[in-house]
């Protein structure tokens, strides 16, 4: 069994991991991992930035991953083996204040599969039961490891608060933006718009069915955002880039009342000069996202069920071998989601 170890310092080392499923205690499932996702988190991991959770190397990385289940332990009864699943990673204490104020995405104690412990770039892994989540058996294992940025993608449209027949805008379309566009359509938007410089990401865009893509590089966004639905701004805002360039282009985009939503994953030294009169002016909600609380069973509802297009989104495939490969991949124009098999 073997795993692709993050070393720090933008280094990967593939090791034999030993026979992971010699001592499983009673709650936990040994997986055959299949396929998995690189994050936005994984870029800055790599490059040595803050993400959502602190990193020890050494490490297995890879948050976002489906597999089958190879053996359980004795009190394990939601899955068996041979079941095909997609893991939750994100794990909380129960106990810090935030968790027992119904709010436990931003528990203290926060940890991680493939973040803080060993996860998805790698042969196998070992996952408390909580965790695993049934896939059914006409779901690609691709389609599965979509679902850790999909359930992320309900909580910010929860949070957005999309009202039927609303506009909305989509800042961003690389993965993440993607997704937010066609969850928001699903959700029944009157007008969904991406805005998006790199054509390939827009094609694909108009191959999902988004009603209208913009060009942000070539065109002004609030003449293109008036051509398209009558006013110079849209109902509900998502940005999904993390810059503080698109951030100001969410803000600017606002109509009266809007709610903007900063849902990517920002340096932690960015900074937006906020225009304090508009926000009053407006009657602007302005709010951020953070992972998955109680999301996660929707997202694979909805893949299940074939309501939402992933496949279309992935790009590029790599094996264990290639991790850094796969993440400079990702952090690529030319790519939209990076798979690792």
């Amino acid at each position: 069994m073997k795993g692709a170890f993050f070393l720090g310092n933008k280094s990967f080392e593939v090791r034999d991991m030993g026979d992971l499923g010699k001592n499983l205690k009673d709650n936990e499932v040994l997986v055959r991992n299949m396929a998995a996702g690189v994050c936005g988190t994984d870029v800055h991991i790599y490059l040595g930035e803050k993400g959502s959770a602190d990193v020890n190397p050494p490490v297995v990385l890879g948050h976002e991953y489906s597999g089958i289940v190879e053996k359980t332990g004795k009190d394990v009864s939601n899955v068996k083996a041979g079941d095909h699943v997609t893991i939750d990673p994100n794990i909380y204490c129960g106990l810090c204040r935030p968790c027992r104020m119904g709010r436990k995405q931003n528990c203290e104690n926060l940890f991680a599969l493939g973040v803080n412990v060993n996860g998805g770039f790698a042969e196998y892994s070992v996952v408390p039961d909580t965790q695993c989540f049934r896939l059914n058996d006409d779901v690609s294992f691709d389609e599965g490891a979509m679902s850790e940025p999909l359930s992320c993608v309900i909580h910010g449209s929860d949070l957005l608060g999309l009202k039927a027949g609303e506009s909305a805008l989509v800042i961003g379309g690389g993965p993440i933006g993607l997704m937010m566009a066609e969850l928001l359509k699903l959700q029944g938007a009157g007008t969904v718009i991406v805005s998006e410089p790199v054509k390939m990401r827009r094609d694909i865009a108009i191959s999902l069915g988004i009603d209208y893509v913009i060009d942000p590089l070539s065109s002004d966004l609030l003449d293109e955002l008036e051509r398209i639905t009558g006013r110079r701004g849209a109902d509900r805002i998502a940005e999904c880039v993390g810059s503080s360039s698109a951030a100001y282009d969410a803000i600017r985009s606002a109509d009266l009342g809007a709610t903007v939503l900063f849902f990517s994953v920002p340096k932690v030294d960015a900074k937006l000069e906020l225009p304090l009169f508009d926000v009053y002016k407006k009657e602007l909600k302005i709010v951020g996202s953070m992972i998955n609380p109680d999301t996660f069973e929707r997202a694979v509802n909805l893949i299940n069920s074939k309501r939402i297009s992933l496949l279309p989104l992935i790009t590029h495939h790599f094996d264990i071998c290639h991790v850094e490969d796969a993440i400079k991949a990702q952090m690529g124009s030319e790519s939209l989601k990076v798979i690792v098999n």
